[in-house]
C-alpha cells in the first residue's frame, strides 16, 4: 500500500504494508527529533554549504549525515531527505517488512525482493517518462536533485542528477554535489565521472540541456507512464 505522511515540512511517501505504518511515522519524528536538536545546539550545522565533521557525542543519524558531507565534500543537510527516508526504512525492516520504500522530496531509499519501476522526472524531453528498475535484499538510495524542480538548493544548471548507492545519505550528498557540478551540457560527462569515482557510489546520471551522461553501474532503465512522478513504484 502507499501512503503519503507528512510532519511540517518533511512530506514522505511510503510503499510498505499497513502494519509497518506506524513504526514508520515514529521513525519520522525520531529522526527529526535528532536533527532538529543538532541543529539547535549548533546552528551552523544546518546553514552550512561546507563538510561537517562527525562527534562522537551525537546521534547515529546526525553523524552519518556528517560522514556523508565529509566524503562527498557537501553541507550535512544536503543529506537531510536521505537521512529521513533511510531512518524510516531502517526501523520498518527492524520491525519486519518484507518490502519498505519511502521516497522523500525526489530522494528515495528502497527496500525490496522484487523489481520495481522508479519514476523519475526531469523537465526535459529526453528524459520523459522514463525510470529504472529496482530491486535490492539490502536497503538502498536513489536519490536526485535538479536546479530546476523542488526548493532544494542548487549551484548548477541541471534537469536532474541522479546517484545510486547502497548508503542512501551519501547518495543525497552526492546528487546535491553532482547538480552543483553541472553548470551546462558540455560538462556533463567530467561531472559524472567525478562524482561516479567517489567510494561508495554504485552510479549516476545527469541530464542538461538535452543531453543525458551516465556513469558506473546504473540500473536498467525503463518506460513509465508518469510525467510528473517522482514516487516510487510509478508505473
Amino acid at each position: 500500500m502507499r501512503h503519503r505522511f507528512q510532519v511540517s515540512e518533511t512530506i514522505l511517501t511510503i510503499v510498505c504494508d499497513d502494519e509497518y505504518l506506524p513504526p514508520a511515522k515514529a521513525a519520522v519524528f525520531e529522526a527529526r527529533s535528532s536533527i532538529e536538536r543538532k541543529i539547535a545546539e549548533d546552528p551552523f550545522f544546518g546553514i552550512t554549504y561546507e563538510p561537517y565533521p562527525e562527534d562522537p557525542k551525537d546521534d547515529d543519524i546526525v553523524r552519518r549525515m556528517c560522514r556523508a558531507s565529509v566524503r562527498s565534500g557537501v553541507g550535512p543537510m544536503a543529506g537531510v531527505a536521505g537521512a529521513v527516508a533511510v531512518h524510516v526504512v531502517e526501523r520498518m525492516v527492524a520491525a519486519g517488512a518484507p518490502e519498505a520504500i519511502v521516497e522523500n522530496g525526489g530522494d528515495i531509499a528502497f527496500y525490496s525482493w522484487r523489481s520495481v519501476p522508479i519514476g523519475i522526472y526531469a523537465d526535459d524531453s529526453v528524459f520523459k517518462d522514463v525510470g529504472f528498475l529496482i530491486r535490492s535484499d539490502i536497503v538502498t538510495g536513489i536519490c536526485s536533485s535538479s536546479a530546476k524542480i523542488g526548493p532544494s538548493v542548487s549551484l548548477g544548471a541541471s534537469d536532474l542528477c541522479t546517484v545510486f548507492s547502497d548508503d542512501v545519505i551519501l547518495a543525497d550528498c552526492c546528487a546535491t554535489l553532482l547538480g552543483n557540478k553541472v553548470k551546462g551540457p558540455d560538462c556533463l560527462a567530467e561531472a559524472v565521472e567525478s562524482v561516479g569515482s567517489i567510494e561508495g557510489v554504485k552510479g549516476c546520471v545527469a541530464v542538461c540541456a538535452g543531453k543525458v551522461a551516465m556513469f558506473g553501474d546504473v540500473p536498467e532503465m525503463v518506460s513509465t507512464s508518469c510525467s510528473r512522478c517522482l514516487d516510487p513504484g510509478c508505473e
